[in-house]
């Protein structure tokens, strides 16, 4: 029942990841980079910090936290958090290109290969006495197989779509529709964005022994969107300065509905890693379930973004065989998040 309860909560917190970018439509006369900080600040910042604050027992706090945690710990956990913020910012370019549903489909695929094998590969490189390598049992290292493969086949109905529609009805799906591009951007995001479940490994010592299981993951993954955080509002600044759309912060009367909307995307989009911190916290009793927890989230953010992809349009005009073919790959998906539990 509690593994149930648990795969249930990270089901919840991917469709609210997967529905973060439906806000950010609402955001009115700002450029990219401006709603992309500011929704940065609530996602980034200010919800994992309430979060981390719930894992805080009475008479605690972070600071003394971090200032007893090992600073190895610290230092890589907010350092793949800022490589993670690459993943950050190319994601949203992979959207840009393929649209909601495939972009997230090929990035959040790769993150969620890459991210469940790195993860330990990485630790046992710095920590080979505690054995980080045999969480990647046969079962966890077939599922992130299936998984990859129901991307390879989403990437095709991609494709597919790519080939067949005319560059009219490409762009009345997606404006800037543009399938190679799009494709090696979201092999990129995929790639870095896989070190957040690094840095969340790297992490997961760091976290007081009276804090109730479900939240003890929550200081850490603050630590790593901090880590993110300051590489995407690096970039931002940049782009602000580049561009000369400073003035957007001075758009009095636009303030309060983006300040909303973004904030609405904040929680969203933070509500799949809370979701993954409680819902591990019920898969305690599965190793492999909890080793594989992040690619199950993955998976389901691939398989709720086509979901909204329907929604919103962007596979219309293609043909049944191409629909057929995406179907395929999100079947091949699901199953994939139940493999390691039923070959265990």
């Amino acid at each position: 029942m509690d593994i149930a309860i648990g795969l249930l909560i990270i089901a919840i917190g991917a469709f609210c990841q997967s529905s973060s970018y439906v806000p950010i439509n609402k955001i009115k006369d700002w450029n990219w980079e401006s709603y992309w900080l500011v929704q940065g600040v609530f996602a980034w910042l200010a919800f994992p910090l309430l979060g981390a604050l719930l894992a805080v027992p009475a008479g605690e706090s972070l600071p003394n936290l971090f200032a007893h945690a090992k600073m190895l710990d610290i230092g890589m956990t907010i350092l793949f958090g800022m490589l993670w913020g690459v993943g950050g910012l190319t994601f949203g370019l992979s959207m840009r290109y393929l649209g909601v549903a495939l972009g997230q489909s090929i990035s959040l695929g790769t993150c969620a290969g890459l991210g469940t094998i790195l993860a330990p590969v990485m630790l046992n490189l710095f920590y080979p006495e505690a054995h980080h390598l045999e969480k990647l049992t046969a079962s966890v290292l077939i599922g992130v197989a299936a998984a990859l493969v129901g991307i390879a086949i989403i990437g095709m109905a991609g494709n597919m779509k790519a080939q067949s529609l005319s560059e009219e009805e490409k762009k009345a799906a997606v404006r800037d529709f543009n399938f190679p591009k799009g494709i090696a951007i979201a092999l990129l995001a995929g790639f870095m964005s896989g070190c957040f479940n690094v840095g969340l490994e790297f992490g997961s010592s760091i976290h007081f022994e009276e804090s109730a299981e479900m939240f003890r993951t929550l200081p850490a993954t603050l630590l790593v969107t901090l880590g993110g955080f300051v590489t995407n509002a690096a970039y931002c600044l940049y782009q602000n300065g580049k561009n000369g759309t400073w003035g957007d912060y001075r758009k009095g009367s636009v303030w309060m509905n983006n300040l909303v909307f973004c904030a609405l995307a904040g929680v969203l989009w933070y509500s799949q890693f809370f979701g993954l911190a409680l819902g591990k916290g019920f898969l305690a009793e599965s190793p492999v379930l909890t080793t594989f927890a992040f690619c199950i989230l993955m998976a389901l953010n691939v398989v709720f973004s086509n979901v909204w992809g329907i929604i919103l349009k962007e596979w219309k005009g293609c043909s049944p065989k191409t629909i057929t073919v995406l179907a395929i790959g999100l079947a091949v998906l699901i199953v994939s998040s139940f493999l390691p539990q039923l070959l265990g």
